[in-house]
C-alpha cells in the first residue's frame, strides 16, 4: 500500500482529518498531516505523522505544503481535501463576505490544492484525490445554502476534473458523509449571524434559535444516522487506496438514502417538511 506514495491531508487538527492521519500512518503511507495552527497536530506528530502549518486559503502556505511533500517524494500521491466549515444561517442575512470566506476554504482551497500535486502525479503516471465532501453537495435545505453551494460546487468540480486527469493515471474521488459526531457543531454554531443577539424585531429570531437546535439534535452523537469521525475515515482511506475506486461513497444511511427521498419529492413537499421540522422544535 505505501507503495502509492505519500499522503498529505487537510483539516488534520481534528475531526475527520485527525481520524484519517491516523489511518494512513497506520497503513504504512507516509503521511503528511496539516492545520492552520501546527500546535493542533502534536498528537498526531507523536504517532510519528509528518505535520506542516497549512491554511488552504493562503497561496503560499499550499505551495510550500506540497512542495515540502514533492522535495522528498518527486509527487504526492495522495491528496485529501479535507479543510473545511459550515456556513450556516439564512440567506438574506449571510453577507458576501462570509459567503466568499465559505468558498475560498471548502471550494477553492481543494481546487488550488489539486491544481498544485496534478502536474507532479501527471509526470509520475499515477495519483489520487479523495475530496471529503458532504451529502449536503446532493441535497439542500433551509438553513444551509451557503455551506451547500459549496459542497454542491466540490461534486461539480470533481465530475469535472475526473475524466480530464484520467487520462494520465490520475482519479478523483469524493467521499460523502452524512452527519458526523465531532467539533463541526460547535464551529457551524458560530456562522449563524447574530444567534445570541436574536433581537426583537429580527423576522428570523425564532428560527435561527431553532435551526440551531435542529443541528445540535442532527449532529449529536448516538443520534439517527450520527457517525463517528473514525468510520468516515476508514472509508476516506479505502477510497484511497481502492484499485478500482468509485467516484462517490456515500458513508452512512442519511447519505445512502437521503438524496433518493428527495429526488423523489415535489420540491413544495420538501420546503413545508422541513419549514415544520425547524418550526415545530418551538422558540
Amino acid at each position: 500500500m505505501s507503495n502509492n506514495g505519500p499522503v498529505l491531508i487537510t483539516g488534520c487538527s481534528s475531526g475527520v482529518g485527525r481520524a484519517a492521519a491516523r489511518a494512513f500512518h497506520a497503513a504504512g503511507y507516509a503521511t503528511f498531516a496539516t492545520a492552520r495552527n501546527p500546535a493542533t497536530l502534536a498528537e498526531l506528530a507523536a504517532i510519528g505523522c509528518e505535520t506542516l502549518a497549512l491554511d488552504v486559503t493562503d497561496e503560499a502556505a499550499r505551495r510550500a505544503a506540497v512542495e515540502a511533500v514533492e522535495r522528498r517524494f518527486g509527487a504526492v500521491g495522495i491528496l485529501v481535501n479535507n479543510a473545511g466549515y459550515g456556513q450556516y444561517g439564512p440567506i438574506e442575512e449571510i453577507s458576501l463576505d462570509a459567503m466568499r470566506r465559505q468558498f475560498e476554504t471548502n471550494v477553492f482551497g481543494a481546487m488550488r490544492l489539486s491544481q498544485l500535486v496534478l502536474p507532479a502525479m501527471r509526470r509520475a503516471g499515477k495519483g489520487r484525490v479523495v475530496n471529503v465532501s458532504s451529502v449536503a453537495g446532493r441535497v439542500s435545505v433551509m438553513g444551509g445554502g451557503a455551506y451547500h453551494a459549496a459542497k454542491f460546487a466540490l461534486e461539480a468540480i470533481a465530475d469535472a476534473l475526473r475524466p480530464e486527469v484520467e487520462p494520465f493515471g490520475v482519479d478523483v474521488v469524493n467521499v460523502l458523509p452524512g452527519p458526523i459526531a465531532t467539533h463541526f457543531e460547535a464551529a457551524l454554531m458560530k456562522t449563524i449571524p447574530q444567534l445570541d443577539a436574536a433581537a426583537d424585531g429580527n423576522p428570523y429570531a425564532s428560527f435561527k434559535k431553532n435551526l440551531a437546535r435542529r443541528m445540535h439534535a442532527f449532529l449529536t452523537p448516538g443520534g439517527f444516522g450520527v457517525m463517528t469521525a473514525e468510520h468516515v475515515a476508514r472509508v476516506v482511506l479505502k477510497a484511497a487506496t481502492a484499485s478500482r475506486p468509485r467516484t462517490r461513497y456515500s458513508v452512512g444511511f442519511i447519505a445512502r438514502f437521503g438524496p433518493f427521498g428527495r429526488a423523489l419529492a415535489p420540491d413544495r413537499l420538501v420546503d413545508a417538511v422541513t419549514r415544520y421540522d425547524i418550526s415545530s422544535r418551538g422558540d
